[in-house]
């Protein structure tokens, strides 16, 4: 699986939910160890864009860990676990929001010397709409801000708009880690008649 796509496929289960018996299947640290993963594949350097998208999805699969382990605890007999979810949720939530936009940028610095302009204006887009409307829900959550079905919806469409956009980039030569083998192109065939170069 292309890196990107690794990413794509990641940030799907992350913000997806898939309940069985009120437990998400689409737990969270699987999700941002498959960001993880594939951002991995793409640096070039540990403090590149790749290397510092890749650090924040690494201290969200402890996050989102922590998150998971401590979601229906008592917090009458498990003071210090409930006190870890309470710390752990809002850092999860907003570290999200931030991986988003750091994935985002590391992509839109690959592509855009490539000359794939419309790629990273789009992708710039987008991951204004994700963190903008993203960070609104998290206000609302908390209380400080009015949220909305036009917040929700928009939030929704522009996060499934950008993982779209993902996809639909991972075969890009450019965006593939160097040990996978680039597309294959058939070579131009020559005029008829014309005599072969290789050696008989």
């Amino acid at each position: 699986m292309p890196p990107v796509m690794k990413v794509a496929v990641g940030l799907a289960v992350v913000f997806g939910a898939l309940r069985l018996n009120g437990f998400d299947l689409l737990v969270d640290p699987v999700g941002w160890g498959l960001c993880s993963a594939g951002l991995a594949g793409l640096r070039r350097s540990a403090d590149d864009a790749f290397g510092r998208a890749r650090s924040c999805a690494v201290t969200l699969v402890c996050a989102s860990l922590a998150v998971l382990l401590t979601t229906g605890t008592d917090s009458e007999h498990d003071l210090l676990l409930s006190a870890v979810g309470h710390v752990a949720r809002p850092v999860s939530a907003a570290g999200g929001l931030l991986a988003v936009w750091l994935i985002a940028d590391a992509v839109i610095r690959r592509i855009r010397p490539r000359g794939d302009v419309f790629g990273a204006v789009l992708l710039d887009v987008l991951r204004w709409a994700v963190v903008g409307l993203g960070a609104i829900g998290m206000l609302a959550g908390y209380g400080y801000a009015e949220e909305s079905v036009v917040t929700v919806v928009g939030w929704f469409a522009a996060l499934v708009a950008l993982i779209v956009v993902l996809f639909r980039l991972a075969g890009r030569p450019f965006l593939l880690s160097p040990q996978e083998p680039l597309p294959s192109r058939a070579e131009p065939a020559g005029p008829a008649g014309a005599p072969s170069s290789e050696a008989p």
